[in-house]
Order: C-alpha cells, then structure tokens, then sequence
C-alpha cells in the first residue's frame, strides 16, 4: 500500500467520522450530510478497491488513478455547492416575503388597497396625523 493511498483511507474515513460527529452534536442538519457523507464513503471504497479506481479511471482516460479521487472530490463539492445555492435562493425568496408580510401588518393601509401618494402624504412625513 503506497503513501497516496494510505493518505486518501484516512483522509477520507476521518471526514466521514467528523461528519458523523457533527450530526450528533445537532452542527449540522441531517438534510445536508447526506451528500458530504454520500461523497466521502465513495472516496474511501474507491480507496479501499485499488480494481475499481483503477478501473473507473481508465475507462474515463485518466492515467493516474488516485488523480480520479480528486476529481470525483471535486464533483461531490460541485454538487453540494449547487444543493446549497437552491437553499440559499429558497432562503431569499422566503426572507423576502416575510419582510413583505411584515410591513404590510405594520401598516395596515397598505393592506387595504389604499396605495395612493396623495393620501399617504396627507399624514405628515412620519404616517402619524398631525
């Protein structure tokens, strides 16, 4: 067993182990472990099956095996950066109507339908009557 793969069966069964951990301490959701976890255990069995890696990275053309550890790596990160953006574009869309929902109760005349300057102005500056 060469220094790369040693590297790659520890690195990649310590990640595992530490996403574990940090489910069971409630640091991070179930929901999104599931692809860090997903991406580290097929980083340690393309570890532990030197036939599969091998395999799998002629058949992709690439030469030298552990080379296509970084690359799956790289796609399991892509893929969770892609997971996170639709939850932070979800996030933004409901922070964005929740401050609508807001500032509509806190002024009840907009709510009414009573979008008119003229009579927002009649007020005074501040939305009390003077």
């Amino acid at each position: 067993m060469n220094r790369v793969t040693l590297f790659s069966i520890c690195a990649s069964a310590g990640f595992l182990l530490y996403i574990l951990e940090m489910v069971r301490r409630r640091k991070l959701r179930e929901e999104y472990s599931i692809l860090w976890l997903f991406g580290s255990a097929m980083i340690l069995v393309l570890s532990l099956k030197q036939d599969w890696l091998v395999s799998l990275a002629h058949a992709v053309g690439i030469v030298y095996p552990p080379s296509f550890l970084f690359l799956v790596g790289i796609l399991f990160i892509l893929l969770i950066l892609i997971h996170f953006s639709i939850a932070i574009s979800k996030l933004h869309q409901m922070n964005k109507k929740m401050a609508q929902e807001i500032a509509l109760m806190r002024n009840p005349r907009l709510s009414a339908g009573d979008h008119s300057p003229e009579k927002a102005s009649d007020s005074g500056s501040d939305g009390r009557k003077g």
